[in-house]
């Protein structure tokens, strides 16, 4: 990577898709200076206040109004709202003369080439040459964009995609323009990856280059096949959602919240300008999309779309699906398939293709028919928009959020049953697929040594997929490097003395078969190796211990073997604390519970940015019983200081677990306390997190680990504590905020954070506060209103407030 370094960008353009990606560059610590066109005439309220077009709130309203309703959006693009702080608004009169300070411009203005033109013709009269100016746009030529700049300009000029949400969707697609050097190009693949934390995939200048052309493919077939198959929309988003691998919002959902007009607008422009395609007629709009345009109904921004979200008499609120046949409302239809139903106790995604290409019913046909039209599309676009493959799952993977690309899912499926599929439907395949299977390959990917191998059309060979060496992969190592396996988890060797426990079950809960692995992951490591890593590649780190577990043993009142296991449980987390080797946990995504329990008790916790992190026990009528309540009054105190108010202090944590706080990104967990300053970091691309989780263990066990001293030092406030808490939930309780219930939960935690009711402060030991904390779990476990909330999050996923 070149010497080049970004301190702070310019960011032209402040709508949506501009405030995001503004927020962005904050998110990852960089100055950025967002601008947009300076309004022409005074708004109502500017009337009102005597304001004048030369005052700059007038001048400044544009951007100031775009980012303030960017960052007041959900999901939030920002990771804390104090990072705003690092964004400076202006306008492109008076404020365009700064750019000539910054590292890196961004356009992001209007999609339309004449307008692009003339902001890059008066970027030109104030950048500093050398610095790197692209443009981000989802479909334009990027050839055109540059024409009549300087050479320095184009050299240094190309297009840098994003997906919207910035924040969220990992795509960064890199388009290079006719001049674009090819350091600028590796530096920005590498930017991509490194600090912005995204899949970067460097496209060839074709309309709506690699992510748009293919997805927008597969919505186009979709559109057309759901009238062919006489399917509903509900039918169509059951079958191209989780069970697939792809986001809840699945097909039209997603075409709801991305506004149909955004869609349409790809399509068309795929339809003008690949008359060449052999899919050409596919991209035409259908006559109920047009209609759909007509009547303006163009999803979430419009308040309808393929769904309509209503209100009865009485109030109560229900989606409405639109019927494809008479363009009418009606009430939800439930969508069941008995193919899908053959997958229920398939975990792995990958492992439900070929039986969901096999189905015998209407599931069934779809399926064959998406994936025989998917496949054929995918095979004819190389070389056309990417010379290699990968690109192609990749930019589907992070653009789209499929779990799978369209080979990925091929090789699953099976190579030479995908070309029958194919053939069936009547689609061509490249010429290039079939030469793979004469030359009796059977799969585009192979694993070798621990890395992903391609199979490259030019050379006929397999390749090493670039960009691998600062990854570990998980599914690449599991076979060769395991180390111990039972049904909860696989201990890996990550190599350098460190290993790794990976959570193996569903929704990677923790029962007793993972608290098993999680002990003998650390017998192995203080017998053998230097240090333990506790991470995973699945969709979520772990949604907590297994409920339904202590819903059997509670309603069984097998009280004795339920007091077993949640100390079996709390040891564990000690163990985490008190080993004689380094432990690192890795969360991302969802580590609730048990799985934020056991993150507070590693040595080091290295958090993929994106982790919603939380002790959620509230909600199903307990307290956190794995250590959890034990360690928020133990942070309490270690962060009173000399004239703090420690009743407050430590009130501030009780809060966290009464209101069953979830962070929003990890940078938030360090306001909660569950994570900490100075010793937990944060990874903002998660492909990197176990490389740098294994990194740290092995930094701190060359630094000369040593066992900590169990802590018998803790300060609890006794009774002043407990009398404060209880006069508040009883304040609440006869407010009605909270209930009877809710009351009974809040008291205990409050005897557990108080120390019990000791008659002054004291210090105590961890050991004491993990007995009172397992004490008060399990009463409450005996609790009628308690089962009833087990049992309704467990068929609902959801908690139930009494």
């Amino acid at each position: 990577m070149s010497k080049r370094r970004i301190k702070k960008v310019a960011v032209i353009g402040s709508g949506i898709m501009g405030s995001g990606i503004a927020c962005h560059f904050a998110n990852i610590g960089l100055d950025v200076l967002l601008l947009d066109i300076v309004p022409r005439e005074l708004n109502d309220v500017e009337k009102a206040k005597g304001l004048t077009l030369d005052d700059k709130l007038v001048r400044n309203r544009i951007v100031n109004n775009s980012l303030q309703a960017a960052l007041k959006s959900k999901p939030s693009p920002i990771y804390h709202q104090k990072f705003a702080s690092r964004i400076t608004t202006g306008n492109l009169e008076d404020d365009i003369s700064k750019i000539k300070d910054v590292d890196w411009i961004i356009e992001v203005v209007v999609e339309r080439l004449d307008i692009k033109k003339q902001v890059f013709e008066n970027i030109e009269k104030h950048r500093t040459p050398g610095t790197l100016i692209t443009s981000n746009t989802s479909g334009i030529p990027i050839q055109f964009m540059s024409e009549g700049r300087s050479d320095d300009f184009q050299k240094h000029f190309c297009g840098t995609h994003f997906f919207n949400p910035a924040r969220y969707l990992k795509l960064f697609e890199i388009i290079p323009g006719p001049k674009t050097s090819q350091d600028v190009l590796d530096f920005l693949n590498e930017y991509g990856e490194k600090f912005l934390g995204k899949t970067s995939v460097i496209a060839k200048d074709t309309p709506a280059f690699i992510g748009n052309r293919i997805g927008i493919f597969g919505i186009q077939s979709l559109f057309h096949q759901v009238k062919e198959l006489g399917l509903t929309i509900e039918e169509v988003d059951k079958l191209t959602g989780p069970v697939i691998g792809r986001p809840k919002s699945a097909t039209f959902r997603t075409v709801d919240v991305v506004g149909l007009d955004t869609l349409v607008h790809v399509a068309n422009g795929i339809y003008d300008n690949c008359p060449n395609d052999e899919a050409h007629e596919l991209f035409k709009l259908p006559d109920f999309i047009n209609t759909m345009m007509e009547n303006k109904w163009l999803g979430s921004k419009t308040g309808q779309g393929f769904y309509k979200k209503v209100k009865d008499n009485k109030g109560k609120s229900e989606i409405l699906s639109l019927d494809l046949d008479t363009l009418e409302y009606r009430s939800k239809k439930r969508a069941q398939f008995a193919t899908l139903e053959l997958t229920k106790t398939v975990d792995k995604v990958i492992d439900r293709f070929p039986i969901l290409a096999k189905g015998k019913d209407k599931a069934g046909e779809f399926y064959r028919k998406n994936f025989a039209a998917m496949f054929a599309y995918v095979s004819n676009r190389v070389p056309e928009i990417s010379d290699e493959l990968y690109k192609i799952d990749d930019a589907m993977k992070a653009g789209f959020g499929w779990e799978h690309g369209p080979f990925q899912i091929w090789d699953a499926v099976g190579v030479e049953k995908g070309l029958e599929l194919i053939k069936a439907e009547g689609h061509q395949v490249a010429d290039w697929v079939n030469n793979l299977v004469a030359k009796g390959f059977s799969s585009f990917y192979t694993v070798k040594d621990g890395a992903t191998y391609y199979y490259d059309i030019q050379t006929e060979k397999f390749l090493k997929k670039p960009g691998q060496d600062s990854f570990i992969i998980l599914d690449n190592i599991r076979k060769s490097n395991e180390v111990f396996k039972n049904s909860g988890v696989v201990i890996e060797d990550l190599g350098d003395g460190i290993l790794n426990c990976e959570f193996q079950s569903k929704m990677n809960t923790i029962g007793g078969d993972v608290l098993a692995g999680l002990n003998k992951a650390i017998d192995l490591a203080e017998k053998d190796f230097e240090g333990l890593v506790v991470g995973n590649q699945a969709a979520n780190f772990s949604v907590g211990a297994n409920i339904g577990m202590i819903f059997m043993m509670a309603a069984e009142q097998e009280y004795d073997e339920l007091n077993m296991a949640i100390k079996y449980f709390q040891d564990t987390m000690m163990r985490m604390r008190y080993s004689s080797i380094p432990t690192v946990a890795a969360p991302h995504g969802m580590a609730l519970g048990g799985g934020c329990e056991l993150s507070m008790h590693a040595d080091k916790v290295v958090a993929a940015a994106e982790t919603y992190i939380g002790l959620v026990e509230f909600g199903v009528g307990v307290i956190p019983g794995g250590g959890g309540s034990k360690e928020m009054a133990l942070r309490a105190q270690d962060t009173f200081r000399k004239g703090d108010v420690e009743l407050n202090v430590l009130q501030e944590y009780f809060l966290t677990i009464g209101m069953a706080k979830v962070s929003t990104s990890a940078y938030e967990a360090f306001d909660l306390g569950i994570l900490q300053k100075g010793k937990d970091v944060i990874v903002v691309n998660k492909d990197r997190q176990i490389a740098t989780a294994k990194a740290h263990a092995k930094l701190m066990a060359e630094a000369g680990y040593t066992q900590p001293v169990k802590r018998k030092d803790i300060k609890v406030l006794g009774k002043q504590a407990l009398g404060m808490f209880l006069v508040g939930t009883d304040s609440m309780n006869a407010s009605n905020y909270i209930s009877e219930h809710d009351q009974k939960i809040a008291n205990k935690l409050a005897y557990v954070m108080a120390g019990g009711d000791l008659s002054e402060p004291t210090r105590v030991s961890e050991q004491y506060l993990l007995d009172i904390e397992r004490e008060a779990f399990l009463s409450l476990c005996t609790e009628r209103k308690t089962l009833e909330r087990i049992q309704h999050m467990l068929k609902t996923g959801k908690p139930l407030r009494n």
